[in-house]
């Protein structure tokens, strides 16, 4: 009982061993010449404008914790899927309610303007 949890401290060191090998030899074997040309901020191919520390809108953020969000409640209608037919009723009401609070929360946000970039 007591040794129940070794291979996955087993594995858990190989994973550690694996990382420390790959930073050691990245650390040997990379170059270290520096120059001002690779010091800067790389913006797409583009030369650098601005200072790096720039202010994002809001709107950037918005739209990433929105995606977040609908995107993690999907992944909670793959298990429905695949066990719809066993859940029967009861499992296609309670899916039906949860998609439409997320209907629900996307009108609402929709609604506020959140999905405009002006």
């Amino acid at each position: 009982m007591k040794f129940q949890y070794v291979p996955v401290l087993i594995a858990f060191g190989i994973g550690g061993l694996v990382v420390a090998v790959f930073i050691a030899a990245g650390m040997f074997l990379g170059p270290r010449r520096s120059s001002p040309v690779k010091t800067t901020a790389f913006e797409c191919g583009n030369p650098p404008s601005g200072p790096a520390w720039g202010r994002f809108s809001v709107k950037f953020y918005l739209t990433a914790i929105l995606f977040i969000v609908f995107d993690v409640e999907v992944v909670f209608m793959y298990p429905w899927a695949v066990l719809f037919r066993p859940l029967g009723v009861f499992g296609f009401v309670e899916m039906s309610v949860f998609i439409l609070v997320l209907a629900l929360g996307l009108v609402y946000v929709w609604r506020k303007g959140a999905l405009e970039w002006d």
